[in-house]
Formats: C-alpha cells, structure tokens, sequence
C-alpha cells in the first residue's frame, strides 16, 4: 500500500532557511546543509529498499494560491494565509507493507531538536471505492 508523508513548516521557516529577517533567526549555511543531508539520506535509504515513490518539497507559502468558491465564482487569495502559521512545506510518498511501516518512516522526518514538529502519515486510496471506511 501506498502512504503520504506530509512535512509540515511556515513562512517563518522558509525566512529562516533563506536568511530573511523575521520571528526565527536565520539558519546557517551548516544547519541548513545538515537539513538537506539529512533528508537527501532518508531517501537514499528508502530507494534502496524499494520504498520510495515520490518526493518533493514545496515553495514558500508566499508563493501559493488557495482557490474558493463564493457565489459560484472562484475567489483567490494570495499566500501567506493570515488564519494560518503552517503550511504543507513538502511531502513523501512510499509503498510499504503496512501503516506501522509507513509511521516508522515517517518519525525519521521529525527533527528531535525541534520541539513540537510532527508529521503526517495517511494511507493513500486505489479508488473511489476505496474512500469509504
């Protein structure tokens, strides 16, 4: 079965990364090179086990788009979103053999040095007929 990862950040961590000023001082060269080894060495890994299907990361939220419907006409507002500090900032797909697999992947994404970060793992749908349940 299929499974997403979700990684989780805001446009305070993508300032950080880029060395604007802001809420969070900004990361280093080293910090942000241990980030990308840190990640580029998960997926290594779950390529060569056969796990992994996808991976990508995601521009800041100042770039983004959310798209509504008011009245039958489509309403666009420009990120970042003011209702919302977090952001999806990249994501994972594996094919594994089970969820608890899947979870044990996941906890590898989450910085122990961050308090409080998380990510989210569902299982991905073969179908429609799979939404049920």
């Amino acid at each position: 079965m299929k499974y997403l990862i979700m990684l989780y950040g805001s446009q305070q961590d993508y300032d950080a990364i880029a060395g604007r000023p802001g809420d969070r001082p900004s990361m280093s060269p080293e910090q942000i090179a241990a980030m990308h080894a840190h990640m580029e060495s998960v997926h290594k890994e779950l390529v060569e086990s056969g796990e992994l299907v996808d991976a990508q990361g995601l521009t800041a939220p100042v770039h983004a788009r959310r798209v509504r419907l008011r009245g039958g006409a489509p309403v666009v507002t420009d990120g970042p979103y003011a209702e919302t500090q977090e952001v999806l900032a990249g994501y994972t797909v594996v094919e594994c053999a089970s969820f608890d697999r899947a979870t044990e992947i996941a906890a590898r994404f989450v910085n122990p040095d961050a308090e409080g970060e998380y990510v989210d793992v569902r299982p991905i749908v073969a179908g429609f007929e799979n939404l049920q349940g």
